[in-house]
């Protein structure tokens, strides 16, 4: 699983290295690299392994051709999504849009969301996480135990 977070910064020509943890989790999945999207969600990018964008795939599929939904979800998510490859290092390109979309100058932080991540700006991220918590806190009672363990 994707855990904790993360942070590291672009080196000059605009490459930044995956957590060692994060390459580590994807490699034994057997993959060489990660999916990348701008959220739609926040300010954030999202990053999911291959067969992750292929099960949404599959749901988007799933609606109606015909059904309005259908199209949104594929292009905010399928079209937006770039195939980034690690280099010998661990490293990947992060693309302008990508990094304009998320506000990330430099330093960006790697999250960790179980079996995806988000990589943030850090300050930006900081407001969402104290968001985050209280929200959580709130709606804490909305987590069950008894059906999810055997998922």
């Amino acid at each position: 699983m994707f855990l904790s977070t993360y942070e590291n910064k672009l080196d000059k020509k605009g490459r930044v290295s995956v957590p060692a943890s994060f390459r580590s989790y994807l490699s034994n999945l057997g993959y060489n690299g990660i999916i990348c999207y701008p959220s739609f969600n926040n300010q954030s990018i999202e990053a999911w392994p291959q067969d992750r964008i292929e099960k949404i795939s599959n749901t988007i599929d799933s609606l109606s051709p015909f059904e309005e939904k259908r199209d949104f979800f594929a292009t905010s998510i399928l079209s937006e999504s770039i195939n980034l490859q690690f280099d010998s290092e661990g490293r990947v390109l992060l693309t302008q849009k990508l990094l304009k979309h998320a506000k990330i100058k430099s330093n960006m932080l790697f999250v960790g969301q179980g079996k995806t991540f988000q990589i943030w700006e850090p300050t930006i991220f900081e407001k969402f996480k104290t968001n985050a918590r209280k929200k959580a806190n709130i709606n804490r009672a909305s987590l069950k135990w008894e059906h999810q363990l055997n998922k």
